[in-house]
């Protein structure tokens, strides 16, 4: 398939991508992932303790927060949790929670933050891969401030939007494609190929199997590629904070 989309890009084309870290000093770990005109802030705080429910049980605990700020999209945002950022909050949670050992972690949480400072489509797979980052160097911090003995985290986790747009399937949707798409899917899956989730659904027109099979096939592609930029960008160690929980 040769035809180019509005932006220039191919098909199997993911926008521009790429990871600031340390974008922010006071959390353990930081970073501004941005995929085209995309940009979330994630931040991961560590705390020495975890949920009451866990205590005494020799875990941690890994969770996530989500919002979209004020000036993020076209129209103003309301500072508010809806009910939209509670189920994508809990979709970043539960994607990390799959690659990383709690027991490794022991007991103490994780909280990453991910904020939207421009929406553009894709803000969730977008917080996923930024949130991998952010938890990594903040796991990292801790093995450099000799708190656990290796980082916890035992494989990449990445997440990417495909869809179906005027009959074509297409990788990483920016919100021109997103509003029009007759399918949606987001995908998340771990470095070594797995999945964790698949969020799809058609949007006024059902959709074959042979057409989610070519969607997964884009999206472990892209994937794949997120995870060899995450590998590069982390492949420097963190430097080490004054005081770590």
């Amino acid at each position: 398939m040769t035809i180019s989309r509005h932006d220039g890009r191919m098909f199997d084309e993911l926008r521009p991508l790429s990871f600031v870290r340390d974008y922010t000093k006071m959390s353990m770990g930081s970073v501004l992932v941005s995929f085209g005109d995309t940009r979330v802030l994630c931040t991961a705080s560590v705390a020495p303790d975890t949920p009451r429910w866990m205590r005494d049980s020799g875990e941690g605990w890994v969770t996530a927060e989500y919002s979209m700020l004020p000036g993020s999209s076209p129209e103003r945002i309301r500072r508010r949790t809806s009910g939209r950022d509670q189920e994508i909050q809990r979709l970043i949670g539960r994607s990390l929670r799959c690659v990383i050992d709690m027991a490794a972690l022991g007991e103490r949480s994780i909280t990453v933050d991910c904020d939207v400072l421009s929406a553009d489509g894709g803000t969730r797979t977008a917080s996923i891969c930024g949130g991998y980052v952010a938890l990594h160097d903040a796991c990292e911090r801790l093995v450099l401030a000799g708190q656990i003995p290796g980082n916890p985290l035992f494989t990449e986790c990445a997440a990417i939007s495909v869809g179906i747009v005027d009959g074509r399937p297409l990788l990483d949707l920016p919100y021109l494609e997103d509003s029009t798409a007759d399918v949606d899917f987001n995908v998340v899956m771990t470095g070594d190929g797995s999945l964790i989730e698949v969020q799809g659904t058609a949007e006024g027109k059902a959709f074959s199997r042979d057409e989610l099979t070519a969607m997964l096939d884009l999206a472990a592609k892209g994937i794949t590629e997120i995870n060899e930029a995450q590998r590069a960008v982390l492949r420097t160690p963190p430097e080490p904070r004054a005081t770590a929980p």
